[in-house]
């Protein structure tokens, strides 16, 4: 693989952790060694671990957002053949910045797996920085319940209720985030605004 900064994004459920996983196999199953990063925000599985929904897992080097990406792989993982990065749109500009220095200094390929937007359609800082930057970004494509392309994560509340307010960052699984496509999300936003003032 080339020796560039990748955004691979997809909406919830879209495979995702599971690509990013499969990437890693990829690369060592030829012998080549992985630096695999999980941002420090993501503690759904463990601090230090990355789970897929279809159950492949593996360990992860935690990266903090005090953390400086391109002097941990300077100083510790230049052996690597590849950088990966799962939940990516956790990252802070600064560290996309410098995980894109990793790809020009050291001729090594960084491949990013996450989300582009929040659960009220707005961009992660992460996420920005790599759709402004990435030599190549790819969308990983999910399907609404009504069989469109999903490009919004639905954050659902414990009764079920779409949530359209609140902080940008819950984390959560199945549980709470559901993939839909703009069109049924929309509605769905027009209905809650509507109640509000009703």
């Amino acid at each position: 693989m080339a020796a560039k900064l990748y955004f691979k994004y997809g909406a919830m459920g879209s495979s995702k952790t599971a690509q990013a996983l499969i990437t890693k196999f990829n690369y060592e199953e030829r012998n080549m060694k992985v630096l695999f990063i999980k941002p420090s925000t993501d503690t759904r599985d463990g601090a230090d671990i990355v789970r897929s929904r279809i159950g492949l897992e593996a360990k992860a080097v935690v990266l903090s957002p005090e953390a400086n990406a391109y002097d941990l792989f300077k100083e510790k993982y230049s052996d690597c053949h590849a950088v990966i990065v799962d939940e990516c749109q956790f990252l802070t500009t600064e560290q996309v910045d410098q995980l894109a220095d990793i790809t020009i200094d050291f001729d090594v390929a960084v491949l990013c797996f996450g989300l582009r937007t929040d659960a009220f359609t707005h961009f992660f800082p992460g996420s920005q920085r790599l759709m402004e930057i990435a030599e190549s970004i790819t969308e990983i494509k999910m399907v609404c319940d009504c069989g469109a392309k999903a490009s919004v994560n639905a954050r659902f509340d414990e009764n079920g209720n779409i949530v359209f307010e609140g902080e940008q960052i819950a984390l959560g699984g199945n549980d709470r985030y559901r993939a839909m496509c703009r069109k049924c999300w929309t509605k769905a936003r027009r209905e809650y605004l509507k109640s509000k003032t009703r």
